[in-house]
């Protein structure tokens, strides 16, 4: 049908492609756009004339095609392979730039050849008009981890959240919702961390009156209270141990009793966990059930640290500055901009906002500088010359010895905390309180130097 066009046949493409509701386009071999719908040139072109310009051009803003400008080609994966190619791109709009579900099918003449391919296109940013802040990021490792998120949204998979603390967990649990065929229904959160036993199972089942000293009147739970929606359990890690057969029990069999009832209840949501914690090595350890693991995790999704993305963080702080300060239009300077990409920021996009928030306060002019980013640094005591003196004639001894001496002597004549401890000497206060734990469980002998 396509492998001649010419002026005659463009109406009757076009009005095949309006039939479909999204961006579409007819492009050749040469990656030339022959045919756009009305929704293609609404979101892409601006009304601007887009026949027989490249679609790199027009989507990207490139002079060479993708997988030329270090990107991935749907174009030319699909001619490698011959099938639909499925892949999630940054273009311009006009709306600015945005993520965009590019598909991409081949059409073929009746020897088998392809000639021509159709490409359509599903913004994303649309979408994110439902409840839940928006999804930003335009680097690499955040566009794969977004990819994997607007595969799994529609369907009713079981997601596995993964990553640093602060990357945003919940946000991405929320974003999984809103792009669901449940989003019309309720999101909840259950927050595992520092749930007892009979509390957990109280919160997550409901009980009925009499349940338990002080259950004067019948409670739903959470599940209960997600049904038809999205049940997340933030820091599945922190679970505890007799509990998770429960939760196990739940997932394989869609069923639950609340806490003093005999009467089956079934349950209907969505589940999406997430985590800080490696669950792997907390199977290896028996602290966390297999079966379980397997059952919230058939899709992984890491979420990168801000140090994987750091071409995000400007764009991150601008977008919190605009959202913690509506009513006051703040700027960062280019000197406050350098000074947020060169740090590293491990409480992730967490510490990144309480740097804003505060940065807000400090500033009285309408420009951000890097002195209302950074934190006041408390005064390090300097190690006293005298502490922990090595003496000439030093008899050999083993290296972690000689350090549990030394450290022993030096908390003794140390006057400031030990976080300007670690400081001084160099270490993290993690690895400083670790050695200082260990010298304390350890009888150390008191050889004289």
């Amino acid at each position: 049908m396509f492998s001649n066009i010419d002026s005659h046949d463009l109406p009757a493409i076009t009005s095949l492609l309006n039939a479909i509701s999204d961006p579409a386009v007819l492009l050749n071999l040469d990656y030339e756009i022959c045919a756009a719908n009305d929704a293609y040139r609404r979101t892409f072109a601006n009304e601007e004339d887009i026949l027989q310009r490249h679609c790199y051009e027009v989507s990207h803003g490139y002079s060479v095609p993708c997988d030329q400008a270090g990107e991935h080609c749907p174009l030319r994966q699909c001619l490698d392979t011959g099938q639909r190619q499925r892949i999630l791109h940054i273009h311009n709009t006009a709306r600015g730039r945005e993520h965009v579900n590019v598909e991409l099918s081949p059409i073929c003449n009746d020897a088998g050849d392809i000639t021509f391919f159709v490409e359509i296109m599903q913004p994303l940013q649309h979408r994110d008009s439902l409840p839940g802040q928006p999804m930003l990021g335009y680097s690499s490792a955040y566009t794969r981890m977004l990819e994997l998120l607007s595969r799994a949204a529609p369907s009713d998979i079981s997601v596995l959240l993964l990553g640093d603390s602060g990357t945003g967990k919940e946000l991405a649990a929320q974003y999984l919702h809103n792009h669901s065929q449940r989003s019309s229904k309720p999101f909840v959160t259950v927050e595992c961390s520092g749930l007892t036993e009979s509390l957990f199972e109280s919160e997550l089942f409901g009980y009925e009156k009499g349940a338990f000293t002080g259950a004067t009147q019948k409670k739903p739970g959470l599940i209960d209270a997600a049904r038809g929606g999205t049940l997340f359990l933030d820091e599945v890690g922190d679970i505890p141990l007799p509990m998770q057969v429960k939760l196990l029990r739940l997932i394989e069999t869609g069923a639950y009793r609340p806490v003093g009832s005999i009467t089956p209840k079934q349950a209907d949501f969505r589940l999406i966990c997430a985590t800080h914690r490696q669950l792997e090595d907390m199977v290896a350890a028996g602290t966390f059930r297999q079966d379980l693991y397997y059952r919230i995790s058939p899709f992984p999704v890491l979420l990168p640290s801000l140090r994987e993305r750091p071409e995000d963080i400007v764009p991150l702080a601008t977008h919190l500055l605009q959202q913690l300060s509506p009513q006051r239009p703040l700027q960062l300077s280019d000197a406050a901009c350098e000074w947020l990409t060169s740090q590293i920021f491990p409480g992730n996009i967490r510490e990144l906002r309480n740097r804003i928030e505060r940065a807000i306060l400090l500033c009285d002019s309408n420009l951000i500088e890097p002195q209302h980013l950074q934190l006041p640094q408390r005064d390090t005591p300097a190690l006293p010359a005298t502490a922990a003196p090595l003496p000439a004639g030093l008899p050999l001894m083993p290296l972690d010895q000689l350090e549990q001496h030394y450290l022993q002597q030096l908390q003794q004549q140390y006057e400031g905390d030990n976080a300007s401890l670690a400081q001084a000497l160099g270490v993290s206060e993690r690895t400083l309180y670790r050695k200082l734990r260990s010298l304390r469980s350890q009888k150390i002998d008191n050889q004289p130097f």
